[in-house]
């Protein structure tokens, strides 16, 4: 056993290359990652997704079976544990499951069974959770979960096990995720949008992206010269820093720094959900335990000591050079769509969501549409019809209100309608379901948005306006964060007697 005083220079050999306190600090920065999301999924599960939802998991799920024709091969396409039943008591009851194994990982309580079910209840909520749950950083909790599983012993749950050291390959598969993360999000800029090749994207991009927080907006007042640096910047970052993943030991410390920070620099410019968070985590299997004791408190440090030089067993090792082989394979869809000219972002080439292709802003918009929903309850739309204005949780609206700062929680609604604002309704029938049920006053719908225009009856009419905001500017003379300038219609006025509207709901499978 090792004395603890080998411990007091950090950077002595002592835990070179060995990953227990690593292995601590992953499993509880991916047990808050998962804390967010079943949080963020059992306050918003029932109005997206529930029987009454605008996008109902039942619904989609007999969708697939009729597909497909059998429950076999529908469970093939979307593996799930409410294929065997979908009800909302069900979904709401796993979720709080999901957060209450969430707590204990956050906690520092982990092993593979622990793990396996918090991978099989989220990828169940992904599986149907349908557009309000397909983006990148699902499919990375699922991968990212899915090796986690594999990097804990089975059944002891204490934060340092006597035995079972963290297999070193486990390791080196999480580094191969955050590689095609970071590779992926810098090849899709190279091959995207040319802005990124003549370094102007960051001039529109603080402006344009999802939802930016308050920071975003003294961003984007920076000078030109900075942007162009800052696109630099990311070039290296995403471009070359990755290939230090697979360098020995010391430069790839260095790049798990540069990632961090980059990772850090972005959870401050915007509200990307869980996704910064999520690299940060995977940014931890860059370093062994001996760069970690430089900066964990001692008292963490000295409970690693005494197991270093554990080895685990044939069976351990025999599993883990299963999950090896059984990665590698599946990596080579992923890997020639990162080599491919076509290449595609954050899809997946498994049903299990094991093994993904990642990317992020491969094009960036120079001009912010907005859709604004206004409700009237006059009884005919005349010129002199008074419209009131809805005001979702954080996507801009009032222009007087201060941008939101919420990641890494999720409001899903409020990242949906950012891309149906770059298309039409007819592409977004989730929208036009949402304002049915304002029509109806409905409380599910109402609880995802901030305001109700109408406390005291439903609106008679709603219509959708688009907008287009641009961010105000030092010297505008205004306290307003943003201004905007209307560009045409989006929606009509709609009653719930609107014959093409009744027509619609009836094309979808939705009652009125």
């Amino acid at each position: 056993m090792l004395q603890h005083s080998e411990l007091s220079e950090p950077w002595s050999g002592t835990l070179r290359e060995q990953y227990w306190l690593t292995r601590f600090l992953f499993l509880r920065f991916l047990g808050l990652i998962y804390c967010v999301a079943f949080l963020s999924l059992s306050q918003q599960l029932r109005p997206l997704i529930g029987s009454d939802g605008l996008l109902p998991a039942a619904s989609y799920l007999d969708h697939l079976l009729t597909a497909y024709g059998d429950r076999l091969s529908a469970f093939a396409t979307a593996p799930t544990v409410f294929w065997l039943g979908c009800s909302d008591a069900l979904m709401q009851a796993l979720s709080y499951v999901g957060l209450a194994l969430s707590l204990i990982v956050l906690a520092g309580f982990a092993n593979a069974l622990v793990m396996a079910v918090l991978w099989v209840l989220y990828m169940s909520f992904v599986h149907v959770g349908q557009i309000f749950y397909g983006y990148g950083w699902e499919i990375l909790v699922l991968e990212t979960g899915f090796l986690a599983i594999f990097l804990c012993p089975l059944l002891d749950l204490r934060p340092f096990p006597a035995r079972q050291p963290p297999p070193k390959a486990v390791i080196w598969l999480l580094r191969w995720v955050l590689f095609r993360v970071m590779l992926g999000a810098g090849l899709i800029k190279m091959r995207g949008d040319a802005c990124w090749r003549d370094l102007t994207c960051m001039f529109y991009h603080y402006e344009t992206q999802p939802l930016p927080n308050p920071f975003s907006w003294y961003l984007h007042q920076l000078p030109a010269a900075f942007h162009k640096f800052e696109v630099l910047v990311n070039h290296f970052v995403e471009l070359i820093v990755p290939w230090s993943l697979l360098a020995p030991r010391r430069l790839r410390h260095i790049g798990g720094i540069f990632l961090v920070g980059f990772q850090l620099w972005l959870i401050i410019s915007g509200n990307l959900s869980w996704l910064n968070w999520l690299t940060i985590t995977l940014c931890i299997a860059c370093f062994d335990d001996q760069a970690l004791a430089a900066v964990v408190p001692r008292r963490v440090c000295t409970r690693v000591v005494p197991l270093a030089g554990q080895r685990p067993t044939r069976r351990r090792q025999a599993v883990t050079a299963a999950l090896t082989l059984l990665i590698l394979y599946l990596s080579i869809g992923p890997a020639r769509n990162l080599l491919g000219s076509q290449q595609i972002m954050n899809g997946s080439f498994d049903a299990f969501d094991l093994v993904n292709t990642y990317g992020a802003f491969g094009g960036v918009g120079k001009r912010r549409p907005e859709i604004i929903l206004e409700g009237t309850t006059d009884a005919a739309i005349t010129s002199a019809t008074q419209w009131r204005a809805y005001e979702f949780k954080c996507k801009p609206g009032d222009v007087d209100r201060r941008p939101c700062v919420i990641a890494p929680y999720q409001y899903r609604v409020d990242w949906q309608i950012w891309f149906a604002a770059m298309q039409s309704y007819r592409n977004n029938p989730w929208l036009v379901h949402l304002i049915v049920k304002l029509l109806h006053n409905d409380r599910g719908a109402l609880s995802l948005l901030a305001n109700n225009p109408f406390p005291d009856q439903p609106p008679t009419f709603i219509r959708a306006e688009l907008y287009e905001y641009a961010f105000t500017r030092f010297g505008d003379r205004t306290r307003a964060w943003w201004k905007r300038e209307r560009i045409r219609e989006y929606l009509v006025p709609v009653s719930l007697d609107s014959p093409t509207l009744i027509q619609y709901l009836l094309n979808h499978g939705w009652s009125q």
